[in-house]
C-alpha cells in the first residue's frame, strides 16, 4: 500500500518526483556535422585535424558571441586558465588572489606556474569571491586576479575591476560554469583581461567530451594566448602567418619563441562546438526561464527556502540552483533538509563546498616533488606557510545547498520541485 502523500518518502511515504529529465545535450544536428567533417576526409584522403577550417571558424563564432575580441580553442578548462597565467607573464614566485570556491583545474595552475595562489574569501551570502575579500588579500606581491563566477551567477565585476585596475593587476575570468551569463548587460568573460571557459560535456554548451576557450579583446594578448597554447610557435611574430599556419611559421622562423606545451583542441571537436554555440543561447533561455519560475514560487509561497538569483543587474545562467534555508525557522539542520528533498527525488545535495586550499596538495605544498616549491623557495617574499581563513563561505555554506539544472527541466518539474520543498518544509517548519 503506498504511503500517505503528505509523508516524507524518508520516512516511506511517496516520492514527489519518480523520474528527472535527461539532458540530451547532443542530437541529431552534432552528429551530422561530425559525419559531415569525416565524409570530407574520407573524400579527400586527407585526415583532419588542428587550426583547421573547422577550428577557426569555431573560434571566430565564439568571439562574436561575446561581443568580439579574439578566441583560441585548447583541450580543457584548466589548460584555459594555464595558459591565461602563462600569456599574462606573470612573473614566477608573484601571488595570484584565487576564488574559494573552484574546480581543482581552476587553481592548480597558479602553482604550476610557479606562482603563490592566494585564496580570497566570498562575498557574504555567495559562493563567489567579493570585491572587498579579494581587496584584502591584494599584497605588494599580487600580479594576478582569478574570479570564478560559480553555478553561472556573475561575480560583481565592477568593483573587482576597479581595484584591479587602480594596481595595474590584470584578472582572468573564470567563466567555466558561466557561458552566456551577464552582468551590467554585458556576457561574463568580457570584463577581466582574459575570459577562460570550459567546454566539457557538462557545461551549458560543448566541444565533445573536453574542451576550453581563451578570449581576449587583446589582438597582442591573443597572439601570445596562441603562442602559448601551441608550444612556442610564433604566431603573431613579424615573419610570420597571421593566420597561424604552423607550417608556414615554421618555415619563416625555423624555431619556437617560448617554451610551452601542446593544449590545442581539433577540428572534431571544434564542429561539434560549432553546432553547440548555435543553440547555446536558447540552451541558457530554458534554463533562466524555469529557474526563475522556482524562484518566484520559492518567495510567495515557502517561508524558510529561498532559490539566489545572483547580484542586481545581472543574469545568471544558471549551471545549477542554489538554494538556501532560514534555519531559524526549520527543526533541522541543512544535512538533514536536503537529505530529505533528495528522497523526494529532487536532484539536490548537501554541500558546493570545493576550498582547494584544503585540498591535500595545497595543504602539504605537494606540486614540485623534493620541495615546497613555490611557497618554499627563496625568492618568493612572502609567508609560505600562512593560512587564509575564509569565514563568509563556510557561514554561507551551513545553509545553502545545490540543485541540479538544465535546459529540459519543464514548468511541470518546476512545480514537482516546488511540491517537494513544501512537503520537506512542511514537515519541519517549527
Amino acid at each position: 500500500m503506498a504511503g500517505k502523500p503528505d509523508k516524507l518518502a524518508l520516512a516511506g511515504g511517496r516520492p514527489v518526483i519518480t523520474a528527472w529529465p535527461k539532458r540530451r545535450l547532443f542530437g541529431q544536428a552534432e552528429k551530422k556535422a561530425v559525419m559531415r567533417l569525416f565524409d570530407r576526409a574520407i573524400a579527400s584522403g586527407e585526415a583532419f585535424g588542428y587550426n583547421g577550417p573547422e577550428e577557426e571558424a569555431y573560434c571566430r563564432e565564439f568571439a562574436e558571441s561575446l561581443g568580439g575580441g579574439f578566441a583560441d580553442a585548447v583541450n580543457s578548462g584548466t589548460s584555459a586558465i594555464y595558459v591565461a597565467l602563462r600569456a599574462l607573464e606573470i612573473p614566477a614566485f608573484s601571488e595570484v588572489v584565487c576564488p574559494p570556491i573552484t574546480d581543482p583545474g581552476g587553481a592548480m595552475p597558479v602553482p604550476l606556474c610557479n606562482c603563490i595562489p592566494v585564496p580570497a574569501d566570498a562575498a557574504p551570502g555567495s559562493f563567489n569571491a567579493g570585491p572587498d575579500q579579494i581587496e584584502a588579500r591584494v599584497t605588494s606581491r599580487t600580479r594576478g586576479i582569478i574570479v570564478a563566477h560559480i553555478a553561472g551567477i556573475p561575480v560583481e565585476m565592477g568593483p573587482v575591476m576597479e581595484i584591479a585596475r587602480a594596481r595595474g593587476i590584470p584578472v582572468i575570468e573564470d567563466c567555466a560554469q558561466a557561458h552566456a551569463a551577464r552582468y551590467r548587460g554585458r556576457c561574463v568573460g568580457t570584463f577581466g583581461t582574459i575570459g577562460a571557459f570550459s567546454t566539457m560535456s557538462g557545461k551549458h554548451h560543448a566541444t565533445g567530451a573536453q574542451g576550453g576557450v581563451v578570449f581576449t579583446k587583446d589582438q597582442d594578448l591573443y597572439w601570445r594566448i596562441r603562442r602559448h597554447s601551441d608550444r612556442g610557435k610564433p604566431f603573431g611574430l613579424a615573419g610570420a602567418s597571421r593566420k597561424g599556419d604552423p607550417k608556414r611559421e615554421r618555415s619563416r622562423l625555423g624555431t619556437h619563441v617560448e617554451c610551452g606545451l601542446n593544449f590545442n583542441l581539433n577540428d572534431l571537436s571544434a564542429c561539434i562546438g560549432r553546432v553547440q554555440l548555435k543553440r547555446l543561447p536558447k540552451i541558457v533561455a530554458a534554463r533562466q526561464r524555469t529557474a526563475d519560475m522556482l524562484a518566484g514560487a520559492c518567495r510567495r509561497e515557502l517561508k524558510a527556502v529561498r532559490i539566489v538569483q545572483g547580484p542586481p543587474r545581472s543574469e545568471p545562467s544558471c549551471w545549477f540552483l542554489f538554494g538556501q534555508l532560514d534555519l531559524d525557522r526549520l527543526g533541522v539542520d541543512k544535512a538533514g533538509f536536503v537529505k530529505a528533498l533528495a528522497a523526494e527525488g529532487v536532484p539536490a545535495w548537501p554541500s558546493y563546498l570545493h576550498i582547494f586550499s584544503e585540498h591535500e596538495w595545497y595543504r602539504n605544498r605537494a606540486v614540485f616533488p623534493g620541495t615546497t616549491y613555490p611557497w618554499g623557495c627563496p625568492l618568493y617574499k612572502g609567508d609560505g606557510d600562512r593560512d587564509y581563513p575564509l569565514p563568509n563561505i563556510r557561514q554561507t555554506d551551513r545553509y545553502t545547498f545545490p540543485i541540479a539544472w538544465h535546459e529540459r527541466v519543464s514548468a511541470g518539474d518546476v512545480r514537482k520541485v516546488l511540491a517537494a520543498l513544501k512537503k520537506v518544509e512542511k514537515a519541519y517548519l517549527k
